[in-house]
């Protein structure tokens, strides 16, 4: 227990860079989608992200993982492209400003929720920072609006649960070994969607206009799933789940300076509501 909290600064440190490379990966997929065909970008980030994450399993010498890690990984894997699944869904046809931040939201509340269960539990100060990250989220990439259509409820509940139980099995999976448990996931879920497309007869590869952005795009969703992975091994699953949970941040703030989008005042209480939720989890 003294080692955890001797690394918690660290934990939360890599908790955050988590977040800020998976807001910038959905800022360059989601500019890349507006050029090719969603699925077939997602296709596309997950190879990639495999690709540099075989790299620096390679460069380091990386010990293979355990059939168990392997389990875990491709669990975590097909977890987190069926949440992706539902969202993609869910924003095509739903009100944008309440599906993202709910799902959000769930992912966040479900590896807090297995935390309670499979460890102690964690401080009343830390507890109420997480109650604020999850309503700065809502409000960073929400609209203020609470009122959800039961379709549009029901798919940010599956992507929330997907992406919740993705934080959760690549922690499990991710515990002894790293780049290669986090390929395998990216893999699956690769393969997992290759296999929907061909079903479906959508086009596989995105479009030559999007490859730059998407190839960013797998870079720093392989980023954003590594640092949390690292933040996860030095202190709580639930502290780097949630810290990464925010996420949508980084994303709007990208999109406010390369985009021009202006930041709406419950964005703005968000930013601060962020910023008090990561102090309080770090005390």
């Amino acid at each position: 227990m003294a080692t955890i909290q001797a690394l918690a600064p660290l934990s939360v440190l890599l908790g955050l860079i988590s977040a800020l490379s998976w807001g910038t990966a959905d800022f360059c997929g989601g500019v890349a989608t507006k050029r090719s065909p969603g699925f077939s970008v997602v296709m596309a980030v997950q190879f990639v992200g495999a690709t540099v994450l075989i790299g620096l399993a390679l460069f380091t010498n990386e010990p293979a993982p355990t059939v168990q890690g392997l389990a875990f990984a491709v669990a975590g894997g097909v977890a987190g492209v069926i949440g992706l699944g539902a969202l993609y869904q869910g924003l095509a046809s739903g009100r944008m400003g309440v599906i993202a931040p709910l799902s959000a939201i769930v992912g966040g509340m479900v590896p807090i929720l297995v935390a309670l269960v499979t460890e102690e539990w964690p401080s009343s100060t830390r507890m109420a920072g997480f109650g604020v990250a999850l309503l700065a989220v809502w409000l960073l990439a929400g609209t203020g609006e609470f009122r959800a259509a039961p379709r549009e409820l029901a798919l940010a509940l599956i992507a929330g649960t997907g992406f919740g139980f993705y934080f959760v099995l690549i922690a499990r999976a991710s515990s002894d070994n790293v780049y290669w448990t986090l390929s395998v996931a990216r893999l699956a879920a690769g393969l997992f969607l290759l296999a929907f497309l061909l079903m479906t007869r959508r086009p596989i590869a995105p479009r030559r206009e999007a490859w730059g952005l998407t190839a960013l795009a797998g870079l720093t969703d392989a980023g954003g799933s590594l640092f949390f992975a690292l933040s996860a091994q030095t202190g709580r699953m639930d502290v780097a789940a949630v810290l990464a949970s925010l996420y949508p941040g980084s994303t709007v703030f990208l999109a406010r300076f390369f985009l021009g989008e202006r930041l709406t005042w419950l964005q703005v209480i968000g930013v601060i509501a962020a910023l008090a939720a990561v102090a309080l989890i770090a005390l």
